[in-house]
């Protein structure tokens, strides 16, 4: 499975646009998560009520690209909560791995989400499938979404950095732009 992910890490195209662009609406969903290694229902609707959303999918938990980022949104949410937004990471993995990785690689930050069935990932066009082994993953998107629903932001990027500066630069713009 490693081996797979790898030869997905390589395949997906580097800072390209994801499939839905800011102004859409973003697709309303509540799935299965966890934070702190503790299970709940993670709905977009309620967060989105507290303030911005950093929506990032990504391929596989426990990879090396999916840890660092992982790490380097658990080291930002400090800086996303200041300003009233929020982040949430969803994969296909399951639940039970999801319990794992928000504890030891999120750092009990925020939550992570299992979309097995893919409902959300295809919701925001972030699947990819791996031409040869034939096997689906989530690829590496995120979005930044406006309390109104709205996209603010998408970013495709097979690095983990840059979705980290994308996200807290948007979510700045955004909160002045809420002062003026």
């Amino acid at each position: 499975m490693r081996a797979i992910a790898a030869a997905l890490l390589t395949l997906v195209s580097s800072a390209a646009l994801a499939a839905l662009k800011p102004g859409d609406a973003a697709p309303d969903f509540s799935l299965e998560a966890a934070q702190g290694g503790k299970e709940f229902s993670f709905s977009l609707r309620q967060a989105l009520e507290k303030g911005p959303v950093v929506l990032y999918f990504y391929p596989k938990s426990f990879t090396s690209v999916c840890t660092l980022e992982a790490h380097e949104f658990a080291e930002a949410t400090e800086q996303f909560a200041a300003m009233g937004a929020s982040v949430i990471g969803v994969s296909s993995d399951k639940i039970a791995t999801q319990r794992e990785f928000s504890t030891k690689e999120c750092r009990d930050k925020f939550p992570v989400g299992a979309d097995p069935g893919f409902k959300v990932i295809n919701a925001y066009d972030a699947s990819f499938k791996v031409p040869v082994a034939g096997a689906m993953f989530a690829n590496r998107i995120s979005y930044v979404i406006a309390p109104d629903g709205k996209i603010l932001s998408a970013l495709e990027d097979s690095g983990a950095t840059k979705h980290i500066e994308n996200a807290l630069a948007v979510v700045r713009q955004w909160r002045d732009a809420q002062r003026k």
